[in-house]
């Protein structure tokens, strides 16, 4: 009974290990949007308002606003997204670069502090 719950729970593990997603993901999702928010807006561009008359030709317009919605959403995310993790990266740069240069700064004043009290 033990000897099959480890190996379940085996399975388990190596079922659920984390997976790195491919590195053009973003980049193959943003297309996608950007395709189906350009295919909504030429179903709405070909949509005429005569047709409007019967709520049976309503559905692909709807359908368009819905997924062009969707996709322009989903977009305005990805790019937010993508913002905030280049700020973030800048910021970590930049606070490497001041971590740097405050350990330059204790070793000299460190320097400077055994010189003078070596001095002494």
């Amino acid at each position: 009974m033990t000897e099959a719950a480890s190996n379940f729970e085996g399975l388990l593990r190596e079922a659920l290990a984390p997976v790195e997603p491919p590195a053009d993901l973003v980049e193959r999702l943003e297309v996608t949007l950007q395709s189906i928010s350009e295919m909504a807006a030429d179903e709405l561009e070909a949509w005429e308002l005569s047709a409007m008359r019967d709520p049976r030709n309503w559905v692909r317009p709807a359908v368009a606003i819905v997924a062009g919605t969707a996709a322009g959403g989903a977009l305005v995310v990805l790019g937010a997204r993508r913002r905030a993790q280049a700020a973030r990266s800048e910021a970590d740069g930049r606070l490497a670069a001041l971590d740097r240069s405050a350990q330059q700064a204790v070793r000299k004043l460190s320097v400077q502090t055994r010189r003078l009290l070596g001095e002494r």
